[in-house]
């Protein structure tokens, strides 16, 4: 019976209904923040494995931070380039749930991704004379990896219970890219087990790790006012502004699209907020890191005047 329901076979993204100029605009500024994001996230991570300097726990942890966002901004951009350049061009079925799969498990690898990074700040400030010992490359990589697992993991319940559900119309989707809340508003069929896992999956991904991070920094805040002098506070707080940076815009936008209120006026303005987080995010968090941190700043200084020499 379910497959005689499910007659969708594509989909349209309906995107943002503006004009033709307005569009055409709006797909060259984006595509110049998707260059921009590709770009900066690259540096870092070509300065990462390039410099010995850098090869440390916390530029481990970047560097991942930094595949992510890439991979973050590669599932979500190019359809919406392509949206913008042919409104009424179709999405395959099979093309929108891989893209739904693909932003589900970059996202939350990303929110666990933060939590390792904020823990490995921790033991920096609070237990400097053993930070080696606890974040031993074993540890790090253990940690890196379960972040991944768990993301993907995740993603795939979503993706479990997203697929025997039946689309028999109507086929547009009122967003820019394949987002879950707004596929699962096509769906022919009862999605409140759905909502209801995407609500979990937000509160296990975000607000449990929103939490810890809250706390880790509490503590590192407490470690950092026991320093004596001055150099040695500002030192221990410059390596975790950036942290503090990308936290906050990151967890940010995201509790307020998936924890927040699903329904009400406030629906497109969540889709907007979307486009901040799916685009911009990642285009900043490069240049948070290397605005802020000395270390990448040198990095980079290091090798411009290798190439120049």
């Amino acid at each position: 019976m379910e497959r005689n329901q499910t007659s969708v076979t594509e989909f349209i993204l309906l995107g943002f209904p503006l004009n033709t100029r307005t569009q055409m605009l709006l797909f060259g500024l984006f595509s110049l923040f998707y260059v921009l994001t590709l770009l900066g996230n690259g540096v870092i991570l070509g300065l990462i494995s390039l410099d010995s300097r850098l090869h440390t726990p916390m530029y481990f942890f970047l560097s991942h931070l930094a595949i992510v966002d890439m991979a973050y901004a590669c599932s979500t951009v190019p359809q919406m380039l392509v949206n913008l350049l042919s409104p009424a061009k179709p999405i395959p079925f099979a093309g929108c749930i891989t893209q739904t799969f693909l932003f589900l498990s970059f996202a939350h690898t990303e929110c666990l991704l933060l939590v390792v990074m904020s823990y490995d700040r921790y033991v920096a400030i609070c237990h400097p004379l053993r930070y080696l010992v606890i974040m031993s490359w074993r540890v790090c990589i253990t940690l890196t990896v379960t972040s991944w697992v768990f993301g993907v993991l995740l993603a795939l319940v979503h993706l479990v219970l997203l697929l025997p559900l039946p689309f028999c119309g109507p086929h547009q989707i009122n967003h820019f890219f394949c987002e879950i809340i707004a596929v699962l508003k096509l769906a022919c069929a009862d999605t409140h087990i759905n909502e209801t896992m995407v609500l979990a999956g937000a509160v296990s991904v975000l607000v449990g790790p929103f939490s810890l991070i809250v706390v880790s920094y509490i503590r590192i805040l407490c470690a950092i006012l026991k320093i004596r002098s001055g150099e040695g506070r500002q030192k221990a707080f410059s390596t975790c502004s950036s942290h503090l940076c990308v936290f906050g815009l990151f967890y940010g936008t995201a509790i307020i699209m998936y924890v927040g209120p699903q329904y009400g006026h406030s629906k497109e303005g969540k889709k907007y907020l979307l486009l901040f987080h799916s685009l911009f995010n990642p285009m900043l968090n490069p240049l948070i890191y290397s605005l802020r941190n000395k270390e990448v700043k040198a990095a980079l200084k290091r090798m411009l005047d290798k190439e120049r020499s």
